[in-house]
């Protein structure tokens, strides 16, 4: 059954303290602020999240040394208003068939560089270059990769409640029926149990059974899952705003052939290796690189072809990211998965994912469920 454990609310304290750290961070970085559209950076930043996302223009306007200015169409504000972030902030309306960007414009240094969420609708950032032809703008992703990537204590509280429940469902998963069932069946079934272990909405949940198991990203479909099939799980979602996403594989019957044994250990000791690997100061490149290693090693390295990780938060993808290049390093607070993969194309695939906090000690994961292959019926 879902947990029944109250999260604290999130304070207008909170939320102005968000805000107040993400115009230092523009600061330090060159920037004159930051436009922040709808979508999870406002979310984190202010609480509001628009009923509806359309073509109206919200933006929250952060500079040093300024009040935050949340710009947003005048039927809406009643809704601004009542955002648990809104206290910190000073509200501007546009009403319909006036020009939006007349009032956000003079909020802008005319010559400024500033960040802009990556989920901008590019009418709006077309519309303000217009409107400021001296401005220029950079996606947030490229000039504050970090700015939702290291959680408070509270945040990490909800993340590992959504890891818990995505455990409950595995556990659960393990005792439906897959041979003769096709894969957006079992699909069906992970998304009614992550519902019903507190989540609000379902992201995704992968059923890829035999060689369909070697596609990362399978949607699941109308193949019949057979005795004898190797089968990836991959889902997640949202729990009290933040996400879940776990992988386990599972066999289809008792009778396991020796090769998907010998690749799930292969696999489970990349992820292994790559867990331990975690901990403060280590660049997240060299966590893609230990797991890679062991797959290399034994002989797989062109059949694992996926980073590592990703971050996790208010979405189930997000910055930082397990991967060559990545060079920025691990400091606590930091969520991300661990899912090295092995996919032999025609054949069937293995992947294991587990959601890691990085802690001043090491690594502590979100999700424990046992690694071994699971056997269902």
């Amino acid at each position: 059954m879902p947990s029944t454990n109250a999260r604290r609310p999130f304070t207008p304290k909170d939320f102005a303290d968000r805000m107040a750290r993400a115009a230092e961070a523009a600061a330090a970085e060159g920037l004159a602020g930051l436009v922040v559209t709808p979508g999870p950076d406002l979310l984190h930043l202010a609480g509001y999240q628009p009923v509806a996302i359309t073509e109206r223009l919200t933006a929250l306007l952060l500079a040093p040394g300024r009040q935050p200015v949340l710009v947003v169409p005048s039927l809406e504000r009643p809704d601004a208003a009542g955002a648990p972030g809104a206290a910190a902030v000073r509200l501007v309306d546009w009403a319909d068939g006036t020009d939006p960007y007349a009032a956000l414009a003079p909020l802008l240094d005319p010559r400024g560089r500033y960040g802009i969420s990556d989920a901008a609708w590019a009418m709006h950032l077309i519309g303000l270059q217009e409107a400021l032809p001296g401005t220029s703008y950079r996606s947030l992703t490229q000039v504050l990769p970090m700015l939702r990537a290291v959680k408070d204590a509270d945040e990490l509280e909800r993340l590992a409640g959504a890891g818990g429940a995505a455990d409950a469902v595995y556990r659960a998963i393990l005792g439906v029926r897959f041979a003769g069932r096709r894969e957006d069946e079992v699909a069906a079934d992970l998304a009614e149990l992550l519902i019903g272990h507190g989540h609000s909405q379902v992201d995704f949940t992968v059923v890829g059974s035999g060689p369909n198991g070697a596609n990362p990203h399978h949607e699941a479909g109308d193949r019949v899952i057979r005795q004898g099939d190797t089968v990836v799980l991959d889902f997640g979602g949202l729990r009290d705003g933040y996400g879940s996403d776990t992988t386990r594989t599972v066999h289809v019957g008792e009778d396991v052939p020796a090769e998907v044994r010998e690749v799930h250990g292969i696999v489970r000791r990349a992820q292994q290796a790559a867990f331990e690997a975690v901990r403060p100061g280590v660049e997240c490149q060299e966590i893609d690189r230990v797991a890679r290693r062991v797959i290399t090693e034994a002989g797989y390295g062109e059949y694992f072809i996926h980073r590592t990780g990703h971050g996790i938060g208010l979405t189930t993808h997000e910055p930082p990211y397990m991967v060559e290049g990545e060079t920025r390093r691990l400091v606590p607070g930091m969520c991300f998965s661990i899912e090295p993969g092995i996919y032999l194309p025609g054949r069937f695939g293995v992947r294991i994912e587990d959601i890691v906090t990085v802690t001043a000690e090491g690594g502590r994961r979100l999700n424990n469920t046992p690694h071994e292959l699971g056997i269902v019926s």
